[in-house]
């Protein structure tokens, strides 16, 4: 059995807005976006969530307890905003992790002070990982 790693050629047209043509190895798809899955060929496929969309446990948040800022997703710590006993607003960048060419600020939910910094510039995380926490 061959394992071919090679990335895939797609052609995709957009044909009217939220609808696309694709073709995948000489067969022709019709695929639409309705906002909320795609539908290919009739087969409704859902979209998984975006990481980015993740807020933690609000319930972590609003008892006031330690708030975990994490990775959304694989990447690397483009930067790291502030040092281990610095106080931060909500709102504050805490770090930036850049994944897919693109960086993320990861911000504080709510005001509090930095208890621990749990990753340096450079390194690699993964989703979820725990980049810092403030209480």
């Amino acid at each position: 059995m061959k394992n071919d790693q090679s990335p895939e050629s797609l052609d995709i047209v957009e044909v009217e807005p939220g609808a696309f043509s694709v073709i995948r190895k000489g067969r022709s798809f019709s695929v639409v976006f309705d906002g909320a899955d795609f539908v290919i060929d009739g087969v409704r496929v859902a979209v998984p969530p975006d990481p980015r969309d993740w807020k933690g446990d609000a319930s972590e948040i609003a008892a006031g307890g330690p708030q975990r800022i994490t990775a959304p997703m694989p990447g690397r710590v483009v930067s790291i905003l502030v040092s281990k006993g610095d106080e931060v607003e909500a709102g504050a960048g805490i770090v930036v992790v850049e994944a897919m060419k693109m960086q993320n600020e990861m911000k504080a939910l709510r005001a509090g002070k930095v208890v621990s910094i749990r990753v340096s510039e450079g390194a690699t995380v993964g989703a979820g990982e725990v980049l810092a926490t403030i209480e």
